[in-house]
């Protein structure tokens, strides 16, 4: 436990506060609303003496507020939700009449894939910790952890956890194999997206273009983007492979734009990844003075030949970037959408530094489809609902994936 004083506890909740009431943007936040929550936790919040328990009462906090992309940490603590932390997400499920959490999404590369941990597995301790629903796996970044684990098969083991550093303190989070690919049939190509990192996302969108190279003999395409938690620009390159046209996705809005009034076709556009770092200064130039307020246009990247016939797996860990991927495919009927409703957590949010190692990151950003749908606290609805069954993935099936392919067949 590390003590933290009255003083420094006081003027980190006090920051807290006032940035929260200035600058967060999003749908159905009342200012008003959250400076009386503020007094009414303040005495229990202030009365916290370590710097674990005054974190977790300033999280409950900002957890009454029902927004996404809302994180609120100590730089040496940093104990992160699971996707963010290990590549991995969970889903809960009964066993034998009691709560457990599966592991649910287990990306390529990540530190439970590389244990050999798969989607059906149960995670049972951290640490020595039992875990159990309602409460969620966490993991403090840097290091190893010890986790306890039931295997399909029944078997239990014991399992030591790598958990890196991440590269950012502002936003930590570390990301496994971003883009994998593979032909699970003939004429059927699966691409696997993990993540869009990066706020330009010239890396992710050139493992995306050398997927697509590698699926070119595919006239139908799988793109599964279940557990994937967002990020950055990336996202468009995929996007524009979804059509062959440069059509408007959505616009993000600022508060400032917001409230003065605005013409969605008069915002600034935004429709092209650059292919080398120099392009990046001409970028940099065009909106690092400006209003964030811009519209997204795919890139225009042309025919492929598995227009048409196209499915998205997606589950309730689809987000941010994700998500607005699955809210275009769906408005402009570009791919059959299976799987579970999205997150509906689509804001952009931005890190403060509130004093003593703490780190506030709000959303500063509203994302809008091009018909003015704003898809947070709502996701977006599969065409075809399937849950992830555990006694399917026993027999070495993946129920999402396998329906995916059985509709490939009337597409």
């Amino acid at each position: 436990m590390i003590p933290i004083g009255l003083k420094e506890r006081t003027e980190v909740f006090d920051k807290v506060a006032d940035l929260t009431a200035k600058r967060l943007f999003a749908p159905g936040f009342n200012r008003a609303d959250w400076i009386g929550a503020v007094e009414s936790h303040r005495d229990r919040i202030l009365k916290c003496e370590t710097v674990e328990e005054f974190e977790s009462a300033v999280r409950d906090l900002l957890a009454e507020l029902k927004i996404s992309h809302i994180v609120f940490f100590h730089q040496s603590l940093q104990k992160i939700a699971s996707n963010y932390a290990i590549g991995a997400t969970f889903q809960p499920c009964q066993v034998n009449g009691t709560a457990k959490w599966m592991f649910q999404d287990v990306h390529d590369g990540s530190p439970p894939a590389l244990a050999e941990i798969r989607p059906g597995d149960l995670l049972l301790e951290i640490d020595g910790q039992p875990i159990c629903p309602p409460e969620k796996p966490a993991f403090k970044m840097g290091g190893f952890c010890q986790i306890a684990v039931e295997k399909l098969s029944g078997e239990q083991v014991h399992v030591p956890l790598g958990v890196p550093l991440p590269k950012s303190k502002w936003h930590p989070i570390n990301r496994p194999r971003l883009v994998s690919w593979s032909k699970p049939e003939p004429g059927i190509g699966y691409l696997k997206a993990a993540g869009f990192p990066g706020q330009v996302g010239m890396d992710v969108a050139r493992e995306i273009d050398h997927a697509i190279s590698e699926l070119r003999d595919c006239d139908r395409l799988i793109v599964d983007l279940r557990g994937n938690p967002g990020g950055g620009a990336g996202g468009l390159r995929l996007m524009g492979y979804l059509t062959p046209d440069k059509i408007p996705v959505g616009y993000s809005l600022s508060k400032k734009r917001a409230e003065k009034g605005f013409d969605k076709e008069k915002l600034p556009r935004f429709g092209k990844i650059p292919s080398r770092k120099l392009e990046l200064f001409g970028l940099a130039f065009r909106y690092a003075f400006a209003d964030k307020s811009i519209v997204m246009v795919t890139e225009g990247l042309g025919p492929q030949p598995f227009h048409g016939r196209i499915v998205l797996l997606v589950n309730e860990h689809t987000a941010s970037a994700a998500e607005t991927i699955t809210g275009f495919a769906h408005e402009n009927r570009l791919a059959t959408i299976v799987g579970t409703r999205t997150a509906g957590q689509v804001l952009g949010g931005t890190g403060f530094k509130v004093g003593h190692g703490f780190v506030l990151r709000i959303p500063v950003m509203t994302f809008y489809t091009w018909n003015g749908n704003c898809l947070e606290g709502k996701g977006v609805e599969p065409d075809h609902g399937m849950e992830l069954s555990r006694e399917a993935l026993r027999s070495g099936r993946d129920s999402q994936l396998e329906l995916a392919t059985d509709l490939m067949s009337n597409l």
